[in-house]
């Protein structure tokens, strides 16, 4: 994928000298006698003295709570070693360590809403809430959930329940009724807060049909508290137990806020499985590994800093929400933004990104690739001078993608595409604010993280294609899966390739310089004739063409073997003809190699995905072979998949 070793981007010596990492590694050198001043051996430490290296993190991102006597119990077990098992934290107390009338949230609503909201006014919130949740009974692991766009009464909801020691979990208002009951069906809410409506592309669509239906079918509810989006007084009475979120705040003095520690690796969040395969997997996240991963990723791996502006393109079904939210940790102001990136034009992020003084830009590769496709030059239409660091996720940003960046967006910025995933609430692999980035290259394996990639033989290999594995704890790891009392489940998804190995699907390359590529998920590698290959491999090359939008391809079981099926979704206008088709398949062959040239491309109006936007290979290649697709209410656009059902080209 990465054909040519182009540096892009390397920070200037006092760039370098200012990173939250340069003064980490201070702190690690004075107490430990090292001389670190590279990435590299700062990681190879990172993963040989893990007890040294957590506490460091834990005493630099100034930690509240008792740290306890251990810092690793059963350091060898995997799963099952305990970070800091003695340890007592409250996971809301750390957030909110800032006080005062400086913007602790400033949010935007596409352009139809506009609100900031002062750290003093965030914590009389929360001690609000809180005091109101307690008093309907929420406490210690009691499940508060969230059907809500990403807006500051989402935060505040999450913090007043983590507060409490309660557990949160967040789907986002477009999940279909089902879609939501599969996952808050499971585990059992005692509270749910939901908004009555939100903005998409201009439109407001009311929501309070599907939250009553939910709210009918969740009989541990004691409460569905209504937050006002669209109508600022909307009626309610249709929603079983609801109260308007207003109300149930009050007013009067305000009250105190006080902070349930609980023990480290007490549950924090439960995350959902995209559920393409069936029911979603509950994933729960501890308190203090979620704590602690964050503070390392925001201030070590993102250089977020005290005062910093950090914005993430995210909805609250995906865990990009819960990592944004964590900068309050690192004491930066949250932009937060609900709607569409392109609404009304593609500059909306932009001016954002200007008008509030942005350091952080956080999206998606396909939120870049749309950029570019559009023809947009923000280089020269907007300012972008505070913005030092823009991440990209949610699938592999190709070198184009790199090279956009750089040309259009910002040259003097850290660019990080990062990955990891709702396993772990964070990332196996991320930026480096101190090296340089490299075209078409993640910069660094996570410091603490002893990712490897494996051959087929259980074998580290660096300069070939294999599986993204983990071969030590870290504590970020989920503390279980909810509803697996034997943990058989939680066991079987990670650790049954490698028995004490988390091996976690994604097929990639480790390079001679220490960054990844990831080529896609190992689940739907193409395997045409014995040879693998990722999926990603041929996105990038075909998605460089004008004519096409974006892909999918699959691996369709024909003739004994496999073939490479590629379905295209076209530029208005556009229709597939031979002529079309061939330049694909030569774009893919010169591009790639012969191996990788479908022995079908077929145009599609729509390509299915899930709700935080991620195409579903499995499921379409199950539709190919007339196979169920388990649960349709895990895909935005469901629809899409009978367009790909029964196709006359596919069987011959």
């Amino acid at each position: 994928m990465n054909d040519e070793a182009i540096k892009l981007w390397e920070p200037s010596e006092d760039r370098r000298r200012a990173t939250q990492i340069a003064a980490f590694m201070d702190l690690v050198n004075d107490r430990f006698g090292t001389a670190f001043s590279d990435y590299d051996t700062l990681w190879q430490w990172s993963v040989d003295s893990p007890e040294d290296f957590w506490e460091a993190v834990w005493d630099f991102g100034g930690v509240a709570g008792d740290k306890g006597e251990r810092r690793l119990a059963d350091g060898d077990a995997m799963p099952g070693a305990k970070f800091f098992p003695d340890a007592r934290i409250n996971f809301a107390e750390n957030l909110l360590r800032r006080d005062g009338a400086g913007d602790a949230m400033v949010f935007w609503g596409e352009d139809k809403v506009k609100r900031r909201m002062s750290w003093a006014e965030l914590r009389d919130a929360v001690a609000r809430l809180a005091a109101a949740l307690k008093a309907d009974g929420v406490g210690p692991g009691d499940r508060v959930a969230a059907y809500m766009p990403n807006m500051p009464e989402t935060v505040i909801g999450m913090l007043a329940t983590t507060a409490l020691g309660a557990v949160w979990s967040s789907c986002s208002p477009d999940f279909g009724i089902q879609g939501v009951l599969d996952r808050f069906g499971q585990i059992e809410p005692t509270v749910l807060i939901a908004v009555e409506g939100y903005y998409y592309a201009g439109k407001s669509l009311d929501i309070r049909d599907k939250v009553a239906a939910v709210a009918a079918q969740l009989p541990t509810l004691k409460r569905v508290v209504v937050v006002p989006y669209v109508n600022a007084a909307p009626d309610i009475s249709g929603i079983e137990r609801a109260t308007h979120w207003g109300e149930y705040l009050g007013d009067g003095a305000v009250p105190s806020l006080g902070f349930a520690r609980m023990p480290f690796n007490d549950p924090l969040y439960i995350m959902f499985s995209s559920g393409t395969t069936g029911v979603p997997k509950c994933i729960v996240h501890g308190i203090g590994g979620t704590l602690l991963q964050h503070l390392k990723e925001h201030k070590l791996q993102s250089d977020v800093r005290p005062g910093d502006r950090v914005f993430y393109f995210t909805t609250c079904g995906w865990m990009m929400w819960n990592w944004l939210v964590s900068g309050l940790a690192a004491e930066a102001t949250l932009l937060l933004y609900d709607g569409s990136p392109f609404h009304p034009d593609g500059n909306i992020l932009f001016d954002y990104a200007d008008a509030e003084g942005m350091t952080l830009f956080g999206t998606s590769a396909k939120y870049i690739d749309a950029l570019k496709k559009g023809g947009l030059d923000p280089k020269s239409t907007h300012s972008l001078a505070s913005v030092r660091t823009m991440t990209s996720t949610g699938s592999p940003l190709v070198p184009e993608g790199f090279d956009y960046v750089y040309e259009r967006i910002k040259a003097d910025i850290q660019l990080a595409s990062i990955s990891g995933g709702t396993d772990i609430v964070s990332c196996f692999v991320l930026g480096n604010p101190i090296g340089p980035v490299w075209r078409g290259e993640i910069q660094k394996r996570g410091l603490g993280m002893a990712v490897e990639v494996w051959n087929e033989d259980g074998k580290p290999v660096v300069g070939e294609k294999g599986e993204l594995v983990c071969t030590r704890p870290f504590p970020c790891m989920p503390i279980y899966f909810w509803n697996d009392p034997d943990g058989a489940k939680f066991r079987a998804a990670y650790f049954e390739t490698w028995p004490g190995v988390w091996c976690h699907g994604d097929y990639v390359e480790l390079t001679e310089r220490g960054g990844m590529i990831i080529y896609g998920r190992s689940d739907a590698v193409l395997n045409p004739g014995g040879v693998r290959i990722g999926t990603a491999e041929i996105y990038r090359q075909v998605e460089q063409l004008p004519e096409v939008v974006e892909s999918l391809v699959i691996g369709q079981d024909w003739d004994a073997d496999v073939r490479v099926v590629l379905f295209v979704r076209l530029a208005e206008g556009v229709t597939l003809d031979d002529a079309l088709a061939t330049r694909i398949k030569q774009r893919i062959r010169a591009g790639a190699t012969p191996r990788h040239v479908p022995a079908k491309v077929l145009a599609v109006s729509d390509i299915p995905r899930t709700k935080s936007g991620k195409i579903v290979e499995l499921a379409v290649r199950n539709v190919v072979h007339g196979r169920p697709v388990k649960n349709v209410e895990a895909l935005a656009n469901p629809e899409a998949l009978e367009e790909y059902r029964d196709r006359a080209e596919l069987a011959q």
